[in-house]
């Protein structure tokens, strides 16, 4: 990872800490890191994970590769040193959501081991979880809505990951969701249940949410 550049910074704290933001919240700041083949179901799960924890409550943002990639990495392709820039901005951005106590999902593929190492030593030991959305590739190649696969067995795209790039799946990733035989919902129910187990998540918002609605 490049250094710094200017030796003229100085961090500036304000008064108002990331406990406090929590507090306010309810919740923990913690980044929830998908990772998968394009077509596994990470951008989907996310959605509707992200739909069921503003419904109990939580300050969610989620940031997904496409929509990243016309803004803040508008400027990247898809070599392996972008790809390394792109998840080290993306690092950046949920470290700063963390520190607003926010729970901020991210979509990604993040093909490389050491790229998602990178993000998560951004973050203190247990404010980070990785999911693991496993699907197989003839699955996720049925699932291609935009025929990138075909573009990318074709030629027409390069640095495609899964047929002309590598992925490198997690080896101990926090939670590991297979899409193929998991319908979004249980997906979802497993990561609540997770978050629950762990301590992000306190019970009475999901009491709440089961009532309708959260007050506070």
């Amino acid at each position: 990872m490049d250094k710094v550049k200017s030796k003229n910074l100085h961090h500036h704290n304000g008064l108002v800490s990331r406990q406090r933001r929590e507090a306010i919240n309810r919740h923990r700041g913690l980044t929830i890191w998908f990772t998968g083949l394009s077509g596994s179901g990470k951008s989907t799960v996310s959605v509707a994970l992200e739909e069921r924890l503003t419904a109990m409550g939580c300050r969610t943002y989620r940031l997904d590769g496409d929509n990243i990639r016309t803004g803040l990495c508008r400027d990247l392709a898809f070599s392996p040193e972008d790809r390394i820039e792109n998840i080290r901005r993306i690092g950046e951005v949920a470290s700063l959501l963390r520190d607003a106590g926010i729970i901020n999902l991210t979509a990604f593929i993040s093909p490389y081991r050491r790229d998602r190492e990178m993000a998560r030593a951004l973050a203190d030991e247990d404010d980070f979880v990785e999911v693991f959305v496993d699907a197989p590739l003839e699955v996720c190649e049925s699932r291609d809505p935009k025929g990138l696969y075909d573009k990318a067995r074709s030629g027409a795209i390069s640095n495609f990951t899964g047929i002309s790039a590598p992925y490198e799946a997690p080896h101990e990733p926090e939670v590991h969701l297979r899409t193929e035989t998991q319908s979004i919902d249980e997906c979802v129910e497993s990561l609540i249940a997770f978050l629950i187990d762990r301590g992000y998540l306190d019970s009475s918002l999901v009491a709440a949410a089961g009532r309708g609605g959260f007050e506070g």
